[in-house]
């Protein structure tokens, strides 16, 4: 079986990482859980973050008008919305021990126990965890970004169908290894269709 405990893609915002996350999971069999973040905005100004499952179960993570004292620049965070939508969907697709979609593994979502706990299980379950990692050091993503069988990959704007073809042949290596594994009785590991 291959080592490979995490895909992770960083870089600059607005370099579509979330883009080729949502493209990949669109192209992937299953089982895929988690979730990932997208922007509210009104007109052209970016008003907060939107949690949404890939079972389809939304909430707002951060925005503007939240007050208290969770706050990542001029948003106040919703720490509740990503402990009960974020980390149980991280949670569910660990047990399925399939991928794990991690979008994003940032100063929002750190801010919550809950979610590091769930992330460094996620990390050491058979499952992948798929995500994106915010690009500037933290002491808990520096600490996620060195450990042994996570992948780092940087984007950059223009960049998405290399990543994305990087990703998948990243995935499908790991799945048919750990399908062959399988079939010679070292996992019972099986990538389900």
């Amino acid at each position: 079986m291959t080592d490979l405990k995490a895909i992770l893609l960083t870089g600059n915002p607005g370099c579509g990482k979330t883009t080729v996350i949502r493209r990949a999971v669109e192209l992937l069999p299953g089982p895929v859980g988690g979730f990932y973040t997208q922007e509210i905005r009104e007109g052209r100004t970016r008003k907060g973050f939107e949690l949404v499952t890939l079972d389809g179960q939304r909430g707002v993570l951060a925005h503007v008008n939240i007050t208290g004292p969770k706050r990542v620049g001029k948003y106040g965070v919703d720490v509740s919305v990503l402990d009960v939508l974020g980390v149980e969907a991280i949670e569910r697709s660990t047990q399925e021990r399939g991928v794990v979609v991690i979008d994003e593994i940032g100063p929002m979502e750190i801010l919550s126990d809950r979610f590091r706990q769930a992330v460094l299980k996620a990390l050491d379950s058979d499952a992948v965890v798929l995500g994106t990692i915010v690009k500037r050091s933290t002491r808990f993503t520096d600490r996620i970004k060195s450990m042994p069988g996570v992948t780092v990959l940087e984007l950059r704007r223009g960049d998405q169908e290399a990543a994305l073809s990087r990703v998948l042949a990243l995935l499908q290596e790991r799945f048919e290894l750990d399908a062959e594994a399988g079939e010679n009785g070292k996992s019972n590991r099986t990538r389900e269709s």
